[in-house]
Formats: structure tokens, sequence, C-alpha cells
């Protein structure tokens, strides 16, 4: 980790549990270990090859400690991490309790303080850590014994002679020589089930990096500790973390996720640029700058992100609003932006340019997992015995930061098929079933959003019962969909027109929304997608007054039709930023495809149109269908875009079968141009929605 070759061995001693009943139990102690281990064995983060004593007789824990630091070579880093009780001697000298101690019997039940001091002097390593965690640990850094009156000084106690001329050691405690080490909001000897306050400062400082105060990408021990001594003491002010250090050099004790990206400068001339009195010069300079953010050299795109974020604040509007809309190309951009976790990790996406990927995750609670992967963030969550745990998930970027809420619930073990049968034995006080409470959360503590979604579903799916009812075909030639009395053109309902088959996908998303992350907002795409279709049409035919004796039934499908577009919408949340340029060959498809649609809609049947039975509003249509497909292409946003191609896709494919009632009335050259130009838009959104991120300059 820190240039050298040797090993990295971390020896966590734990104990929990004491024979003694003069020692009260430490729950802190299995905790601290578990969490302490993690994030020390973490390739990405410590690098230790971890090994973990928990509640052991004092005789072989100081086997395990001798063994640590005699078969060391020159080169290896050393860990050792006490947490347990620190007894005091009736003269003064401090002891490690062990799973055996006898409080009347320290010296051959407990692990000496000089055991361990010994330990370090005779051992080959030039760098050795000791963590203590527990009461009197600061009178380790006093020489071990306390005297009655004045301080033993520090570095005569440990004279680095006697380290076998390496580079040093380093003793952190949790709190002074006469002060308590505390677990939670607990004095050590009582309770709790959190770890220590030591330990889990040490625990978050180095997992989430923000011990690394300089943001280099290393954490230093004077770094943990300087982070270590704020976290406890804005805890806790009665708890006052020391250290003693005889170190030459900066020894790094683990990696950090933090490492900041430092903006390299602009050129000079786009600086020259920036300042220019020519508004339009400054222009150049934000779409110079524009460019520069895509690029894979992420000094490069923050110096171009440092430069715009000082022409959003101090340029005239029209330049400052240019160089924001170019800041959020590379907003920090993820999917999906709530976590719910099940018996499976969920995997959290980062889109974008290479800078708006540049995140660090940071959980807000031990319970959350995070671990970085090739394809995202993967999240999971630690097992519960019982209720909904909520927490959150920080990304931090160069260009900001996100918090994504998670949740979990307990997952309660199914008890065996023959259990029922079998007669109940005996139940042991750890056998006695939680309350209800406890085991089974009412329904008023379940997640928000999964009432939410089933509230939706059931909503829209109401609605859509009730478009399908509006708009049933019933018999052949039975029910008109609408009818122009000057011309006598007149369409029947049947089976396959869109109006109920627009009706039938709005429940079939209905019915999906339940379903969390991408396909329930693909779902939902599609049910406001087919309720925009009728809303299009039915305001077509109310506003052209072709709406026959049907029109009652048009009001109510408009009318419910919107109110479900706005809903499934709204559920959805798309946000429609940042925008992308619109690929050129996508572009061009479309508009050709548009061309063709309107053109459709112009070709008569005995020299009238579609266009003039609709008094002009036949135009809505193939407009919209422009409309939504260039939204779909322009969203820089991906899952915005996905939930706007979809619905894109949806509304194309209800307009083709609209088109092919015009075979069937003979306007077979009306026929051909709308099938064209639909297939047209098809492939244009396919190609520019498979188009990977570009920001737009």
């Amino acid at each position: 980790m820190d240039g050298r070759e040797g090993q990295r061995k971390a020896l966590i001693v734990a104990n929990d549990e004491y024979a003694q009943e003069g020692l009260r139990r430490l729950s802190s102690a299995a905790a601290d270990a578990d969490a302490l281990g993690r994030v020390l064995g973490d390739a990405e983060i410590g690098g230790f090859d971890v090994h973990v004593v928990r509640n052991e007789p004092a005789h072989v824990i100081s086997s395990h400690i001798e063994d640590l630091f005699s078969e060391a070579r020159r080169d290896d880093v050393l860990l050792l991490h006490f947490s347990c009780h620190g007894l005091k001697s009736e003269s003064g000298e401090l002891f490690f309790a062990a799973h055996n101690t006898r409080p009347n019997r320290l010296g051959s039940t407990a692990v000496p303080a000089d055991f361990v001091q010994r330990c370090m002097r005779s051992s080959r390593s030039r760098s050795i850590v000791l963590l203590l965690d527990c009461c009197y640990g600061g009178a380790f850094s006093q020489g071990v014994a306390v005297r009655a009156a004045g301080d033993v000084n520090v570095l005569d106690s440990f004279p680095s002679a006697g380290l076998g001329g390496g580079r040093g050691r380093t003793v952190i405690t949790a709190s002074s020589a006469m002060e308590y080490a505390f677990e939670g909001d607990q004095l050590a000897d009582e309770q709790s089930r959190a770890p220590s306050v030591f330990t889990a400062a040490l625990v978050d400082g180095l997992s989430s990096g923000e011990a690394d105060r300089d943001e280099d990408g290393w954490v230093s021990l004077n770094e943990l500790y300087d982070y270590v001594f704020d976290r406890v003491r804005a805890r806790n002010p009665n708890q006052t973390p020391s250290r003693d250090v005889e170190m030459q050099g900066e020894l790094y004790l683990a990696r950090s996720r933090r490492r900041r990206i430092r903006p390299l400068p602009i050129p000079a001339d786009l600086r020259v640029a920036i300042t220019d009195g020519n508004m339009f010069t400054r222009l150049g300079a934000v779409t110079e700058l524009r460019s520069r953010l895509a690029s894979d050299n992420l000094p490069v795109a923050t110096g171009a992100y440092e430069a715009l974020r000082e022409i959003a604040r101090d340029d005239i509007a029209y330049v400052a609003d240019a160089a924001a809309a170019a800041m959020r190309d590379v907003e920090i951009c993820v999917e999906p932006r709530d976590l719910d976790l099940g018996a499976h990790p969920e995997v959290v996406r980062l889109f974008g340019p290479p800078l708006a990927r540049a995140c660090t995750p940071r959980a807000s609670d031990d319970w959350i997992m995070v671990t970085e992967t090739a394809d995202g963030i993967s999240v999971s969550a630690e097992p519960a015995d019982a209720g909904t745990r909520r927490g959150t998930l920080i990304l931090t970027g160069p260009t900001g930061e996100v918090a994504l809420p998670v949740q979990a619930r307990a997952r309660v073990a199914e008890p065996p098929p023959e259990a029922e049968a079998a007669v109940p034995a005996p139940r042991s006080p750890r056998a006695t079933p939680l309350p209800a409470e406890a085991a089974d959360p009412p329904a008023s503590t379940k997640p928000t959003a999964g009432r939410f979604r089933w509230w939706l579903a059931a909503g829209l799916a109401l609605c859509a019962i009730f478009l399908i009812y509006l708009n049933w075909p019933g018999g052949q030639y039975e029910l008109l969909a609408w009818k122009e009395e000057a011309t006598g053109w007149r369409v029947y309902r049947r089976p396959w027109d869109p109006f109920i088959v627009g009706s039938f996908v709005v429940l079939a998303g209905a019915l999906g929304a339940v379903a969390t992350g991408w396909r329930g907002r693909l779902a939902l795409s599609a049910a406001a997608a087919s309720a925009l279709f009728l809303v299009v049409d039915g305001s077509i035919f109310l506003l052209s007054g072709v709406a026959a004796a049907d029109r009652t039934a048009w009001i109510l499908t408009v009318t419910v039709a919107a109110a479900v577009t706005v809903a499934a919408t709204t559920a959805a949340r798309p946000t429609g930023r940042p925008t992308r340029r619109v690929h050129a060959p996508a572009a061009g498809l479309l508009l050709a495809g548009g061309a063709l649609a309107v053109a459709h809609i112009c070709v008569g049947l005995y020299g009238v149109t579609w266009l003039e039975v609709s008094r002009g509003f036949g135009m809505l249509g193939p407009l919209m269908v422009v409309a939504l497909t260039w939204l779909a292409l322009s969203t820089g946003d991906p899952p915005t875009r996905a939930f706007l191609a979809c619905a894109a896709g949806t509304y194309v494919l209800l307009s083709v079968l609209d088109n092919a009632e015009t075979w069937a009335n003979d306007l077979h050259s009306a026929f051909v141009l709308g099938m064209t130009g639909y297939a047209l838009v098809l492939a244009g959104l396919a190609l520019g929605v498979a188009r990977p991120d570009r920001v737009r300059h």
C-alpha cells in the first residue's frame, strides 16, 4: 500500500463474553471485530490479511500476538486491535481482559500490556500500528505503568532503537489514561448493540474515505487519527482519543475512494475568449468548454466544469444560461433513484459522460453494504431480525451529490412444513416469538413506495377498465367511432381499432406499474402513451365536430385518458434534463417520416381529405408523433430517454394501427405514405436511442 513489498497483516482481538461475573458483557466488541475486519480486509481499502480472535483465553490470545510480531519481516505492516475490557492492577499496570480473566488474578488470566510492548520491540517489522478500544487504553502510551505522580515521557518509554532500527510504531487509543471508553451512548462496561464510538469512527473514516482529508487517494495514520479524534469528540466530549507516534515518514493505512480530481487549467486562448467583450466570442468559448466536458481526461473535464461554473455565476444572463445548460450535461444521473432491497443486491448504474460517472459512494448506515463493480455500484443489506430499516446511499462527484433513499425489510424464514405436525418442544427464552409489531410490521410501517405502486396500479386499472367500456366496439357495424355529416365519411368501431387496443394497453401498463425499477417505468410509459393517443384522437373528433352521437363517450374518454397520462408520467418521474444533440441521421429519418405522415392525411378520396374533414386538427396526430420522438432523442438523462422512447414507440404503433383503416377505405396511397412515414420514424427512434451518450455542443 505504501510502495513496499511486505505483507499487510492485521490481528483483531475481541472479547465480548467473560466467564467472570464481575466483568460485564461488551456487546460492541463483536460489532467492532466484524466492522473493522471487513474494512481492513477489503482489497480496495485496507488490503490486510485479517485474523480475528474472539472470546479466547489469555494464553491463546498471547500466542496469536507473539506469532504476529515474531514471524514478521522488515517490510511487513502489522496492525493489532484490541476491543475488550482494559483492567489496571493495584500498582497501575494495564492488562487486556480475556474470556477467562479474573480481576484478582490478572497476571495469569489476562494479557499484560507489557507483554504486547515486548513483542512490538522484538519484531523485525518496521511499521506497527496498535489500536486500543478499551478502558484505560491511554495508559499504554504512558509506559504501561501509571505512576502516582507525574507522566512518563512517551518517547523515553518507547525508544526507536528498541524496535530494531525500523520505521517505527503508532499507538492510537480510544480514551486517555483516566477516561472510560464509550459504546454508543453508554459506558464501555454496559450493554450496547452498535460498534463503539471509537471503532465506529475508524470504520467510517476508512470505508467512506472521509479520513482522507487531503483527498490524495490514501488514508495516512495522521489523517485517520485526526478524523477519529474529531468524530469521537463530537459524539462524546467526555472521551478523548490519544496517540503516541514514533515513526519516520508517512504510513498509509488504506486506500480511499475519495480521491480528488484536480482541475487542469484551460488553455490560455480559451481563457482569453471567456473574458472577451464580444458576447458571441464568449458563447463560442462555452461551446468549446462543453465539448471538453465529455473528455475521458477527468482533470481536463473538471477544469472545463470549473470555468463554466464561473461563467454561469458572473456573465450576462444569455451567456450564463448557456453555461448552466452545459453544466447540466454532467449532472449525476443514476438508475434506479430509490432502492428497495430484498434478498438480492441492487445495482445502481451511473450514466452520462465520464465526469458525471466519477462518483464516490457512501452509505449512511453500517447495514448498507456498498461494492463498486464493473456494472455499477452493488448495494445490499445485512440481514435483520425484524422491522424495516431506512437509510441513504450518497453519491458524491466533482459535479455534485445525490442521495438515494434505501430501505430493507427483514427476511423471515418460513418454518418447515413438518414442523406443524410435530409435537412442540419446550421453548427456551431464545426461542420466544417476537411481538407481532417487531416480527411483522403493520401495514402502516411498510414501505411507502411499495404501497404507492399498488395504489397507483389499482387507480390506473380502474381507469383502463372504464376506457375499455367507453370504447368497446360492439358487433360489426354496430357502433360509430365518428361521422362527418357533410361528406358522409364515417368509421365504425372494430375489435382491432386503436381506441380499444389503446385502452387494453393502458390496462396492461397499469398492471405492470407494480414492478420496481425500469420494468415499472416502461409499463407506465406504455400506459401514458396509449392514454395520450386517446386524448389526441378524441380531441380531434370533438374539435372537428365529427364525434356524432358518441360525443359524451369521447368527452369522458379524453378526460379519463388525460388523467391517466398525467398520473403515469408523474409516477415515472422523467426529468427531461440534461439535453443532448439529436443524432443527425436519426433526425433526418424522423423529419422525413413526419413529412410522409403529414402527407398521408392530405391524400383525398373523391376530392375530400382527412385534413379537410377534421378542419385541420388532423395534423395533431403526426405532429405528436414527431414531438414525442424528438423529445426521446434529445433527452440526455438515460432513464427519461427510455421512458420517452417507449412512449414514442407505443404512440407510433397505435398510429400504424389507425392508418390501417385507410386501406380498407380504398385510400391506398395514403396507406403507403403513412406506413412508410411511421417506419422511418421508428427507424430514427431506434438509431438515435442506441447512440452512445454524447454531450450537446
